[in-house]
């Protein structure tokens, strides 16, 4: 690391995240001056237009990437128009000793005078919460799912190559294009697309101005500046303000500044995690990088220099915290950012690069919470850049993760796209697939699996409050066969996700309605020409996705009925009986069932074919339902950390798992189940269809002495490769031993640098909260490769 670069890291991670209330006041002010006078599009472009022309900026004597959305590192915006947090909220988040927000007492009474009274039955979920029916509440409040748009804005978002093609200017004349092109006599949707249109010129404009705002600031601290070689810099960050957004770029420090600017305004126009992403960053800078090698004009060193100061931006924007929080629940400061190294091209080439080694050495070297970053492996992948990427893995960081970028491009052609819009996709978030720059792929929620065999056992009601959340299915006695206790759990989880997606319809169009993106939908592709917002069908491709967990606790589970009911002496109904109790003065029993249970992860197809049956209930349930965009509902395999909450939602279950503990994590086995290896828990999953959904996640913990040596090295990329060449879509890697785990919980001080793979992210361990430093312990660590 440079010095310059030391400096920034070190300035970035003793940065307190906190609250800046600034953003909700300017749109607070905004609305009450302006609401009624306009549509609602060229209301959000005209508020986006008002926060760039007067939110603070921020620019750092020593960074060449510019702009922060907040007034300062890791200040926090809100977004009371989605969520408005209360004054408790606030001030919980300022006490909470995890995953703090410092908040100071001036803004939160400010907040209480300006903003709550106005967003209070405005926002929209305040406006989502009226309209859904009490069934709904009930099963949500039961952790029978969840709903992201009660917290944020729809994500998730990655971009393609379209803004190191085009200025904002190139397409403020496409939208002008468009709009001259309208048919009012013969198309009913004109005058609404014209709304839109309008709306995605003023967000070009607005993001323009906030980029000649920096050029401005840089050129007077230039002017004030003695020192000769950061005055020039000083002057080359106010020319390249002046050059992007408004034009492509033609440099790679202008690229990675065009990129910057466009991120900030899709998470200034409506951010609440909305895991923005620039996608297939090294074939993006690649053509930049190697004209200026070529021409002489940028040498590796400076190019890594510029990456390292893009990667600590990231690092500065710690994600919007929710609304609604208690005292004893933690987050994340991650914000999701998933960068793709590797690859393929649009033709089927590979896609790596000098500069995906470049920024693999940068991931390594900074070892930030974020960005993550990814390496998607295809058969064209060279063999060198999987053990670059391993040897990054080797230290313990969590990242990167790996993909199979053949899978991802077949579960993309499944669904219908191109398969050169399938190709210039990947993975975004935690393990989401996508069409990048030309797809909204909108996440709903986590599905609670596990918890749908809870109430199926229990009648259609939730056994923990004794409240009705399902149909009545037949009572425990009465499910003589385990063909039919598994008709009463696929009714269930039917009645379960068509009551999430009716539901969710209604969520898409309040979406649309009343938080459109005009900012992001210019720079999706498609959103232009058909003059349609983001969320709106604008894009090329429309996908919502149901994310379904604790697959590995359901199998194991059903297994368990199998075995001791169904195929042993057990009554069904005594079964139900000792769970409800959590196994008290039962204790033989749930020895029995943890330890006499054919279990997934073990490559036992007595269990594996349970998972398959579960998986495909799954799918026959979810996948090509319609959505309201012209696109379709899909699946996909992620729990992030919230197998977590609903173990905290769910009883005891038939596997031996104690109430209130979590359940298995994305298509991970149940903790402690995998009994075999690594190999044994890739052989089970390989037997899931995986292509036919939209991303599985698979968490494994290795002991750093099994990652050594160059053998062991070269053993893991094989380990990987064969995984994928079973039809595998992801696998990420902890190595990290159970002792340092166990002496971070007792003394944080001194590991408070340890990173961890938590789910499709890294955090900090010791800003984890108990329960999940608990999972993470409690995951099987391997020492072996058998």
């Amino acid at each position: 690391m440079t010095p310059r670069i030391k400096k920034l890291k070190a300035a970035s991670v003793a940065a307190t995240p906190s609250i800046s209330i600034e953003r909700a006041l300017l749109v607070t002010d905004f609305y009450k001056g302006e609401a009624g006078r306009h549509s609602t599009p060229v209301m959000r472009a005209k508020n986006f237009y008002h926060l760039c022309e007067n939110q603070t900026l921020y620019l750092d004597d020593d960074e060449l990437i510019v702009g922060e959305r907040g007034p300062e590192p890791k200040a926090v915006s809100t977004f009371p128009e989605l969520t408005c947090h209360t004054a408790d909220d606030l001030r919980i988040l300022n006490s909470r000793p995890m995953a703090r927000y410092a908040v100071v007492e001036e803004d939160i009474s400010t907040y209480e005078q300006e903003v709550i009274p106005y967003w209070t039955g405005r926002s929209l979920r305040d406006r989502l919460f009226a309209h859904v029916p009490e069934a709904w509440t009930r099963a949500y409040e039961a952790g029978l799912f969840t709903e992201f748009m009660e917290q944020r804005a729809p994500g998730h978002t990655a971009l393609d190559g379209l803004i190191y093609e085009k200025g904002l200017l190139d397409i403020r004349t496409e939208v002008g294009t468009a709009l001259e092109a309208l048919d009012y006599l013969s198309d009913p949707r004109a005058a609404d697309k014209a709304e839109a249109l309008r709306a995605m010129d003023i967000a070009c404009r607005a993001s323009v101005c906030f980029a000649e705002r920096h050029a401005e600031l840089a050129e007077a601290m230039a002017a004030d500046t003695e020192e000769a070689a950061r005055r020039a810099e000083l002057r080359e960050i106010a020319r390249i303000c002046r050059k992007v957004p408004a034009h492509a770029p033609e440099t790679f420090h202008e690229a990675l500044q065009m990129y910057w600017f466009v991120h900030l305004g899709t998470i200034t126009e409506l951010n609440g995690w909305d895991a923005m992403s620039p996608g297939h960053l090294d074939q993006h800078l690649a053509p930049f990088y190697e004209k200026e090698q070529r021409e002489g004009s940028l040498t590796r060193d400076e190019a890594k220099e510029l990456l390292c100061c893009f990667w600590i931006k990231f690092n500065n924007h710690p994600a919007p915290p929710k609304v609604g929080v208690t005292a004893q629940e933690s987050g994340t400061y991650n914000d999701f950012t998933n960068i793709n190294i590797g690859g393929l091209t649009k033709e089927g080439q590979d896609g790596s690069s000098e500069v995906s080694t470049l920024l693999l050495e940068v991931a390594a070297e900074l070892a930030l919470l974020q960005p993550q970053c990814n390496l998607q492996v295809s058969h064209r992948t060279p063999q060198r850049l999987l053990k670059a990427a391993a040897r990054v893995i080797k230290k313990g960081l969590g990242y990167p993760s790996l993909f199979n970028a053949d899978a991802v491009v077949m579960e993309q052609v499944r669904v219908g796209k191109s398969v050169e819009d399938a190709r210039e996709g990947g993975t975004s978030g935690c393990i989401e697939t996508g069409a990048f720059g030309k797809e909204a792929y909108i996440l709903t929620g986590y599905l609670n699996v596990p918890k749908i065999l809870e109430v199926t056992l229990n009648n259609g009601v939730d056994p923990l409050t004794g409240i009705r959340v399902g149909p009545a299915t037949g009572e425990a006695d009465a499910l003589t066969t385990f063909e039919a206790l598994y008709r009463a759990f696929d009714a269930q989880l039917k009645a379960v996700v068509d009551l999430k997606i009716s539901v969710n319809n209604t969520i898409e169009r309040m979406v649309a309605r009343y938080a459109p993106a005009p900012f992001l939908s210019s720079v999706i592709r498609d959103c232009v020409q058909n003059g349609k917002d983001y969320y709106n069908g604008g894009p090329r491709y429309n996908t919502t996705y149901i994310q379904c967990c604790g697959i590995g606790t359901v199998t194991d589970s059903l297994s368990a009925l199998k075995t001791h009911v169904f195929e042993g002496s057990r009554s069904l109904s005594g079964l139900v009986d000792s769970l409800n109790a959590n196994f008290e003065d039962d204790e033989a029993l749930k020895l029995t069932l943890k330890n006499k249970t054919p279990f997934f992860g073990n490559d036992d197809d007595r269990a594996d074919d349970l998972m398959k049956r579960v998986y495909a209930s799954l799918f026959n349930a979810i996948d090509g339902r319609p959505n309201t965009k012209g696109g379709r509902y899909h699946l996909n395999m992620l729990s992030t950390t919230c197998h977590v909450y609903f173990g905290k939602m769910l009883g005891a279950t038939p596997n031996g798992r104690l109430a209130h503990q979590p359940a298995s994590d994305g298509t991970s086995p149940s903790h402690g189940a995998d009994r075999n290896g690594p190999t044994a828990v890739m052989k089970s999953l390989a037997k899931m269809d995986q292509v036919k959904s939209g991303g599985t996640l698979l968490n494994m913990r290795f002991l750093p002495q099994t990652l050594e040596s160059d053998t062991d090295i070269e053993n893991l990329t094989h380990l990987v490769r064969t995984y994928f060449g079973l039809g595998g879509h992801h696998v990420q890697f902890n190595v990290v031993d159970t002792q340092t785990l166990l002496d971070a919980r007792k003394h944080p001080e001194n590991h408070r640098d340890l990173l961890v793979r938590v789910a499709g992210y890294s955090d900090y361990f010791v800003d984890l909260d108990d329960d999940h430093q608990r999972e993470i312990i409690a995951r099987t660590p391997y020492d072996a490769w058998g």
